[in-house]
């Protein structure tokens, strides 16, 4: 099997670079570089310094000059960090010109941290990767299922073959295997190797489709039995670390992993719940977002996020207490039109209202309500507050689903009755006479077979 020489495991001390064209976007461009030290941290990678760099335009070979990324990596070298990570996005041919230059400043200071690069057999003391390749290496950690399991090496096999280019080229130096001038003797090995690296990573990615595709279906058609049943169904989005699982847990009383992590879910956990008017909701958790999202990451996790596609409604969970809590709140927004969902009725959960201060609590609330536009619901799960106006709108969600109404049913057709506990909720049962009235929340599809007896 080839090999991708990815980030070491080993790299601990880490520069943070963040590089931009324009100066009004500082608060978001710190923001951001704040989350990739939470990312790194989650990595077990201490974060050194950050770095946020202005180019007045777009440069090609390393997103600024060459003479501002010679600072970076002299500082770079100057604070014997082992790895530069970018909160920009890297093209291949950019990660490869980083490691060149700042392996030519370690050569020329003569200081090496005895870490190898991403590209070649070549040493470069200190690695590159970027934001993107942080959150696929978190991902990869937190895979635990088969079906995440794939979803995550397939974006990863997809981010490192076209890093591949030079990984051989300790090879190609050595040359042809004669002089004759053939075929065989104008190619190196280098390239015959990496030829078949790179048909043996096409080929990984081909079988992994094929295995969520086999998913997908299995999905689909236990998808199709829950329709069978009329079950409504709604999906927990939101921003990573939010508390989507909490909440799933809270309401449904489950054993549901929850921790104070970044992507501490990657797979769909559905449960079963009676909201308070008898309907039952199936809810469904989902993988956390997060701004710059791989979209890579997203067209993996596709069989996935179907669960999102295909529900009823979406409760969006958003941390209250997170300064930047509105900017999560319209990553998600940008996630679910990427796959299409953004039409679909939602509410918004502002989750960890306790961890607000006091006299703030209520204007802050105010204040992302006005901005949201939605439906709210402030709650802290872990407190338990909030639960009951949660259940609620869940109902008003599903409002349009039953119908409550008082029913005089003949005691010869006790069968309606026990139809009526079966599939919704009978509020209060009398009997008058011969005839057993019923109070009751229904679905709707049941209104035409009981019409007849429904009071007026």
């Amino acid at each position: 099997m080839f090999e991708v020489r990815e980030k070491p495991s080993t790299a601990d001390r880490a520069l943070l670079v963040s590089i931009g064209l324009a100066k009004k976007d500082i608060p978001e461009r710190q923001s951001l570089l704040d989350e990739l030290t939470e990312l790194a941290n989650t990595l077990g990678i201490g974060v050194i310094e950050k770095l946020l760099v202005f180019s007045r335009e777009p440069h090609a070979k390393f997103l600024c000059s060459n003479d501002k990324a010679r600072e970076i990596c002299q500082l770079a070298c100057d604070l014997r960090v082992d790895c530069i990570i970018f909160d920009n996005m890297l093209s291949p041919s950019q990660q490869r010109e980083w490691e060149r230059l700042v392996n030519q400043l370690v050569t020329d200071n003569g200081t090496s941290i005895k870490i190898n690069g991403t590209f070649g057999e070549e040493t470069c003391s200190i690695s590159i990767i970027d934001r993107e390749k942080v959150i696929l290496d978190i991902f990869a950690s937190r895979a635990r299922t088969r079906e995440a399991t794939l979803q995550v090496e397939l974006a990863r096999m997809q981010y490192s073959l076209p890093r591949m280019t030079k990984m051989w080229s300790h090879l190609d130096r050595q040359g042809g295997g004669g002089s004759g001038g053939g075929a065989g003797s104008a190619r190196g090995e280098g390239e015959k190797q990496i030829e078949v690296d790179r048909r043996l990573a096409r080929s990984r990615i081909e079988a992994i489709q094929r295995d969520l595709a086999d998913i997908r279906r299995q999905r689909a058609t236990r998808r199709k039995d829950r329709e069978r049943q009329g079950t409504a169904t709604a999906a927990i989005v939101g921003y990573t670390n939010a508390g989507k699982s909490s909440l799933l847990g809270a309401v449904s009383g489950a054993d549901i992993m929850a921790k104070d992590m970044l992507f501490a879910t990657l797979d769909t956990t559905t449960r079963k719940i009676e909201l308070p008017d008898g309907q039952p909701l199936l809810l469904t958790d989902t993988v956390g977002f997060i701004r710059n999202l791989p979209h890579r990451l997203v067209e993996a996790f596709k069989s996935t996020l179907e669960e999102v596609v295909l529900a009823d409604f979406l409760i969006q969970v958003v941390d209250a207490s997170e300064p930047e809590a509105f900017r999560h709140f319209e990553t998600t927004l940008e996630v679910l039109k990427e796959l299409e969902a953004l039409d679909k009725p939602m509410f918004v959960v502002l989750n960890k209202v306790d961890k607000i201060e006091e006299t703030k609590k209520q204007e802050i609330i105010d204040q992302l309500a006005s901005n949201m536009e939605v439906p709210i619901v402030p709650m802290s799960v872990t407190q338990g507050w909030g639960m009951e106006k949660f259940m609620e709108m869940c109902m008003e969600m599903l409002s349009h689903r039953v119908v409550q109404a008082s029913y005089c049913i003949p005691q010869s057709r006790a069968d309606l009755v026990a139809m009526m506990h079966r599939e919704g909720k009978v509020l209060q049962t009398d009997y008058v006479d011969n005839n057993i009235v019923v109070q009751a929340v229904l679905p709707r599809t049941l209104e035409t077979k009981l019409a007849q007896w429904k009071r007026s």
